[in-house]
């Protein structure tokens, strides 16, 4: 098992981590009848996209011996109706270090072929940048 997620009342969850024990929530959009109190589920979808371009990415730079510290990801999540869905997801990556374009092309590449991004369906548009230092 990889998580257990618990329905709390009031459109919130407790998802908990069985390996680490770590925890978050979730609640319900505020357009959606909830409090937007936490991440929704569609945020933390979203969000993982970042999360996991940013790993991967981290992996790779210290193969190549590059320091990704501080790099940023800013990440904007659309939503469609009917049915109500995820339809496109920006994400924005703020490098803080100078790169040679070898270098460059390897870690975009990385991010743009990531677990998440292959796992997300093809109807969800998503919009990858990249600002260097």
């Amino acid at each position: 098992m990889t998580s257990k997620v618990t329905y709390t009342g009031s459109l919130r969850t407790v998802s908990q981590h069985i390996k680490s024990g770590n925890e978050f929530i979730t609640d319900a959009p505020t357009d959606n009848n909830g409090k937007g109190e936490a991440f929704s589920p569609t945020d933390t979808v979203a969000t993982g996209l970042a999360s996991c371009m940013l790993t991967v990415m981290g992996i790779k730079a210290n193969q190549l011996g590059v320091n990704m510290e501080n790099t940023t990801a800013e990440v904007t999540k659309t939503m469609a109706s009917n049915p109500r869905r995820i339809s496109r997801i920006e994400v924005q990556i703020h490098l803080p270090f100078e790169a040679d374009d070898k270098t460059k092309k390897i870690l975009e590449n990385t991010a743009n072929t990531c677990p998440v991004h292959y796992s997300l369906h093809p109807d969800i548009e998503k919009i990858v940048e990249f600002h260097w230092k």
